[in-house]
């Protein structure tokens, strides 16, 4: 087996042709570049529609594009014409992947389709990222992260019992959708490796968002009724969930009897231990109101930050509630940097988000900005089998 070289990424040397845009083909790639694939995005004349969506630097620039298409050049092509075509042809001839995320027939129309561009390159791992799939009978109907929350079921189940559904707080079904397509390429990759054979992969949105949701699923799947919003509690343990502090929120978590047991000692009511009505996770769940009534009549009376405090000291998982500012600058984002500093030409230092997962002994951070529109065209056209050098 030969050994990594120091500080080489697992993905170096990795070709990756970026057909993609907005959100969750973009995030995709962008795990692919932070683990040192190069990525050659190419973008129509207008530029990827996140170039224009806020919130913008003082330079014009794009926040979210920036963080989103880290790592990658940029090369500008009109593919409704023959020229431009060709080079995307020429392209992905030399590439180990491409990917896409147009709606469905779209990339067949612009002749960059799978059947187009494995017959010059059999070892080509092809990933389509739609809404709802290559086929089905919404296939061709736009998506959208709200689209994708609203029938997933996962809007559903988010809010408080007798108030209307409500969106999670981040594009969570783009996001997902990237990282499973970033997942079943590196699987096609491992398969490549095997075979010799490339392979065409279908990701769709919505059968991401369905997979995020094991235990609603399986809920479900047991009882056969659709889980309802619960809000700030488990629907099936107690006490788990939020609670109110003297000065705000904290959460705790409590899955099993000896957790349960500290709990009630901390709170100075260990006679609680021995009641019937909270004999049993189940049984605790069934009388949660009561048993919240307990705790925070303790904690009320508390920071929570002292409630915290207490809590963690008996060995009972909880935690301040906080907001993004507090997470990045809390002690643990610090020791584990989630962010990298990158020298954007025009603002000097900015932060991006950086993938999460450390690889031992292989560098982290020291990726470029994301690039201008068409900055690495002209090389493209002058000679496109130089392009990925």
């Amino acid at each position: 087996m030969i050994p990594a070289a120091d500080g080489a990424r697992p993905l170096q040397g990795l070709r990756v042709l970026d057909f993609t845009r907005v959100l969750a083909g973009p995030y995709c790639t962008a795990l692919l570049a932070d683990l040192g694939a190069d990525i050659l995005k190419i973008e129509p004349p207008s530029g990827d529609d996140y170039r224009h969506i806020g919130p913008f630097y003082a330079d014009g620039s794009s926040a979210v594009f920036e963080a989103v298409n880290r790592g990658k050049r940029s090369i500008v092509l009109d593919l409704a014409t023959a020229d431009h075509r060709a080079i995307a042809l020429e392209l992905a001839r030399d590439a180990d992947v491409v990917v896409e995320n147009f709606r469905p027939g779209v990339a067949d129309k612009l002749g960059i389709g799978w059947n187009t561009l494995s017959q010059s390159n059999n070892r080509l791992i092809y990933a389509s990222i739609s809404g709802f799939g290559q086929n089905g009978p919404n296939a061709l109907r736009p998506a959208y992260d709200i689209i994708i929350q609203a029938m997933s079921g996962i809007m559903a189940v988010t809010g408080e019992p007798g108030n209307p559904p409500t969106l999670i707080g981040e594009s969570i079904a783009d996001v997902v959708s990237g990282l499973f397509g970033s997942w079943a390429i590196l699987a096609a990759l491992v398969e490549r490796g095997r075979t010799g054979a490339g392979r065409y992969i279908d990701i769709a949105m919505f059968d991401a968002m369905m997979a995020l949701q094991p235990l609603v699923l399986t809920r479900y799947l047991a009882t056969g009724v659709a889980p309802q919003r619960m809000g700030n509690r488990h629907a099936l343990s107690a006490p788990f969930g939020a609670f109110a502090a003297r000065d705000g929120t904290f959460v705790l978590a409590v899955l099993n009897d000896k957790l349960f047991t500290a709990l009630t000692h901390i709170i100075g009511k260990p006679e609680l231990a021995e009641n019937p009505r909270f004999a049993s996770d189940s049984q605790r769940a069934l009388n949660e109101a009561a048993l919240r009534a307990e705790i925070e009549i303790w904690s009320r009376s508390l920071t929570a930050s002292e409630a915290v405090s207490a809590l963690i000291a008996a060995g009972v998982p909880a935690a301040e509630v906080m907001d993004t500012a507090q997470a990045l600058a809390s002690p643990q984002a610090t020791a584990r940097p989630l962010l990298q500093e990158l020298a954007h030409p025009a603002l000097g230092q900015i932060s991006v988000p950086e993938q999460p997962v450390r690889f031992q002994g292989a560098s982290r951070g020291g990726l470029k900005t994301a690039p201008r529109l068409g900055e690495h065209t002209q090389a493209a056209l002058s000679d496109p089998a130089r392009a990925w050098d």
